[in-house]
């Protein structure tokens, strides 16, 4: 049944007709699926020459954190060159983005119908729409002219959005700033996360950054602080001065002024020569300060003055000079124990915790583990050289229940490490990250492992595609099993293996083989 002029205007009442951006992007995929009864489709934006998925209908939830270098995959570079739609042959050799990435379809769409939708707003590339079908005759009965319309409405939904958010970050500029700057999209740092603790420090980033205050970072380790400080410093009217790094933490007592505040020829043995500190680097720019809790008091002293009159005073030089420096901070202590403990300065504290940024924990908005995996995965995948990189559900499913002590940082690291040990066991052209492939289980030391499923989660068989060997999926079944009944039993292996009815020996040499316990 082709689409009547009715349901397109339908189509484009309830497009706009959304609270927020991604309700608007969801329905508009949702009306899609509904009305061309595809089985997957995803809106893309286009930027810096890549495909970033704003929502999704019939993928594996870690695509929303994939991002898509058009260079790298053909389909989606024909798309952003054609001009208009393009019906990509049943039997097209060209790799789809989205192989292994369809819940319970296999790993590769070998026959099927698929069409690019591009997305223009004033002559220029916006995004894409993406519709897949597995009947390869599925989208005959549609015109070009009439996915022409659908693509126009589209356009116009995700053109709006953008435009919105474009201005509301203007309206930010200007109730913070005399002048208006303009920012643009393609120098914006991207914070991945959609829960609400991310939304609340993106919106924060965003009021404090054309203003010229003094900015604390606080988190945990690995939570993205330095991440947080390019933000603020891009969002900034300084964004074409230079952002000027510095790790507190790693500077010896006896050099830390030097690096801060510089030196003359001849100021100390060694002095060899005039040198810039970063004060004097980061002028009329940001100077990051990170692990700001490590720096000496005697300095704590002197970052004070510089902080209240703008004064900088080489080593070895009875001359002052004026800097104009915006200061941005980062710690994962408690300053304020820290002053009680008589280890920083109450002064500097207020100086520098003006606006105060909170980076959450991941275990505080484990909604975004699947973005963040689908980011890194892809990322692995770029540097690795691998044409197909996947997380099975299970792999997912894992890494949704552990705790993350180390953050996103950890996460990174557990995905590349995982990523590197799929590669070397890959058989064929296809890559699967496997639970036995992650290592987070036996690097944890509670008696109750924070990896493990959690006791109210249902076991699930539904892991194995079609293209799985008996093999593989017999070891993913005993493997997840294994680990349901152990997180059933506290993590008690003896109290397991008589809940499995195995000899203890032999469950532990069968989890050894399994690679869920060394």
């Amino acid at each position: 049944m082709a689409l009547s002029q009715s349901e397109l205007t339908r189509i484009a009442l309830d497009i706009t007709s959304g609270l927020s951006n991604r309700d608007r992007f969801s329905r508009l995929l949702d009306i899609i699926r509904q009305n061309l009864n595809c089985d997957a489709a995803a809106l893309l934006a286009f930027q810096g020459q890549q495909f970033t998925p704003l929502a999704i209908d019939g993928l594996n939830e870690d695509v929303l954190g994939r991002r898509f270098l058009v260079e790298e995959h053909p389909r989606l570079e024909a798309i952003a060159r054609a001009g208009d739609i393009v019906r990509f042959p049943a039997d097209s050799e060209l790799p789809d983005p989205y192989d292994g990435l369809i819940p319970n379809q296999g790993d590769e769409l070998k026959v099927h119908a698929c069409i690019g939708l591009p997305l223009y707003a004033n002559e220029r590339l916006i995004g894409a729409i993406t519709i897949d079908g597995f009947d390869p005759q599925l989208f005959d009965r549609f015109t070009n002219s009439e996915l022409r319309n659908l693509s126009a409405i589209a356009s116009v939904s995700l053109n709006n959005a953008l435009m919105i958010d474009k201005l509301e970050k203007l309206a930010l500029e200007s109730q913070n700033s005399d002048s208006v700057i303009n920012v643009s999209m393609t120098d914006n740092v991207e914070m991945i996360g959609q829960s609400a603790n991310m939304q609340a420090l993106t919106h924060e980033i965003n009021v404090v950054a054309s203003t010229d205050l003094n900015v604390l970072i606080l988190g945990e380790t690995g939570t993205g602080k330095e991440l947080v400080a390019k933000a603020v410093h891009l969002g900034s009217e300084r964004k074409k001065s230079p952002l000027v790094y510095l790790n507190c933490a790693a500077l010896p007592e006896s050099i830390a002024e030097s690096e801060l505040f510089g030196h003359v020829k001849g100021a100390f043995t060694g002095a060899i020569s005039h040198r810039s500190g970063k004060f004097e680097l980061a002028d009329k720019g940001t100077l990051f300060l990170d692990e700001i809790g490590e720096l000496p008091l005697n300095l704590q002293a002197k970052l004070l003055r510089v902080l209240q009159y703008g004064d900088l005073q080489k080593i070895g030089d009875d001359r002052s000079r004026k800097v104009d420096v915006r200061i941005i901070a980062a710690t994962n202590k408690d300053l304020k124990q820290e002053i009680l403990a008589g280890r920083f300065r109450a002064d500097l504290y207020h100086r520098l915790s003006v606006f105060p940024l909170l980076v959450p924990a991941l275990r505080d908005r484990d909604e975004d583990i699947s973005l963040l995996s689908g980011y890194f995965v892809e990322r692995c995948r770029q540097k690795l050289g691998i044409t197909n990189l996947t997380l099975t559900p299970a792999s997912l499913h894992l890494l949704k229940q552990y705790q993350w002590p180390g953050n996103v940082r950890e996460l990174e690291h557990a995905l590349h490490r995982a990523a590197v040990l799929a590669k070397a066991q890959a058989s064929d052209g296809l890559t699967k990250i496997h639970p036995q492939h992650f290592d987070i289980i036996e690097s944890h030391s509670s008696p109750q492992p924070l990896s493990l499923p959690s006791k109210n989660s249902k076991f699930s068989q539904a892991t194995v595609d079609e293209s799985t060997s008996l093999k593989s999926a017999t070891d993913e079944f005993q493997a997840n099993f294994i680990l349901h009944t152990l997180s059933e039993h506290n993590g008690q292996w003896a109290a397991t293996a008589r809940a499995l009815k195995l000899d203890p020996g032999n469950l532990h040499r069968l989890a050894k083989r399994l690679e869920i316990k060394r």
